[in-house]
């Protein structure tokens, strides 16, 4: 297969996303009518990596045959492997994918894989940034108006402040990349909203960040509004919560849970009488919307931060319209400039911490 080089861009410009066609619970069905959606409603270069034959055949079958490259793998990774899968399995789809992306040929992967497999092989295959101790998992909560930035949610179980840190800063170029936040307001996840309050980790954490806060350049600058707790996540006063890869991890599948008891309560309530169905009747559009707003497809999924190209990963039971939406979301990150904007934040945060702080005579002079 040939895939386009120049930047990893094809010949109008746009970015080349790499799709696992083989990962999901409905792969690869769903990846490649996802795949064939986000081609042809949208005009976007994907290039499927997959068992050829299956994906040859399974195109012939949405009448896309010749819409886009396939690049054949003859692995994938289980939906049960972990951070093993990396070396279990070289030839898998993911890592071939990693292999596009590493030789300048894709911008961005996509897949539905195993969290694990594909965090695991992706930080193997693309390494982190330069300055970055480790990535750091980001999703969208549905906060209004605008989605809050909730990282790390599973990548890194164990973390240090310094990690949170740098998290916060992922997460800051991600807010403005993906949602034109200019100066996105970062809190910390804890027990309590108090200052001091949490474990040691929390306390440490918060007091670097208000370093970080009062000493960055203005550009690169934190604005730490502080402690949130559990129940603010979804309040929308905050644009980056910032957490440890466990604590995140609970707390969005606690979130996730919350929205589909929600979701399932309404629906009983607006059918349970003949008068509630009349009115679920008229209240269909409004109902809708909110179905969507709450779907954690819709924002695309979850992206891995701080790597040598953009990893996006849709839910395991992702379908085709949740394929299509990563897919948009790997290119609107990609083509924001995602990579360079977390570059550029990390590098000026290790200058300001390598600078010696000024008295406080030297600091009113200035």
């Amino acid at each position: 297969m040939t895939t386009p080089q120049a930047g990893a861009r094809d010949g109008r410009g746009g970015p080349v996303i790499a799709l696992d066609a083989m990962g999901g619970d409905h792969g690869p069905r769903e990846a490649v009518r996802g795949a064939v959606r986000a081609v042809r409603e949208h005009g976007l270069r994907v290039v499927l990596v997959g068992r050829r034959a299956e994906v040859a055949r399974l195109l012939a079958e949405e009448e896309a045959v010749g819409a886009m490259p396939v690049l054949h793998a003859e692995d994938a990774l289980a939906m049960h492997e972990g951070a093993l899968a990396s070396w279990r399995r070289p030839r898998s789809s993911v890592a071939v994918a990693c292999k596009l992306i590493r030789q300048g040929e894709a911008s961005a992967l996509v897949s539905a894989g195993s969290t694990g497999g594909v965090v695991a092989t992706s930080t193997v295959r693309l390494r982190t940034q330069q300055g970055i101790m480790r990535p750091a998992l980001a999703v969208a909560l549905p906060t209004r108006p605008r989605p809050t930035i909730l990282l790390d949610a599973g990548a890194n179980a164990d973390a240090k402040p310094e990690m949170l840190v740098q998290f916060a800063h992922l997460g800051a170029a991600y807010a403005r990349s993906a949602f034109g936040v200019e100066e996105p307001r970062v809190a910390m996840l804890t027990i309590g909203s108090e200052p001091g309050k949490g474990n040691r980790l929390a306390r440490k954490t918060a007091e670097l960040l208000t370093a970080a806060a009062a000493q960055a350049p203005h550009a690169t600058r934190l604005d730490f509004r502080g402690n949130v707790e559990g129940h603010d996540l979804l309040a929308g006063e905050v644009d980056v919560v910032v957490t440890d890869g466990f604590t995140g991890n609970v707390a969005l599948k606690s979130v996730e849970g919350a929205v589909r008891f929600t979701l399932q309560a309404v629906g009983e309530a607006m059918t349970s009488t003949t008068i509630a169905k009349a009115g679920s009747l008229l209240q269909r559009r409004a109902l809708r919307e909110l179905r969507d707003r709450l779907d954690s497809d819709t924002y695309g999924g979850a992206v891995l931060l701080g790597l040598n190209g953009s990893v996006v990963m849709a839910h395991g039971a992702s379908r085709a319209p949740a394929i299509e939406r990563a897919c948009l979301l790997a290119h609107d990150l990609t083509s924001g400039g995602i990579s360079e904007e977390v570059r550029s934040r990390v590098q000026a945060a290790a200058r300001t911490a390598r600078r010696p702080r000024l008295g406080a005579a030297e600091d009113h002079a200035r």
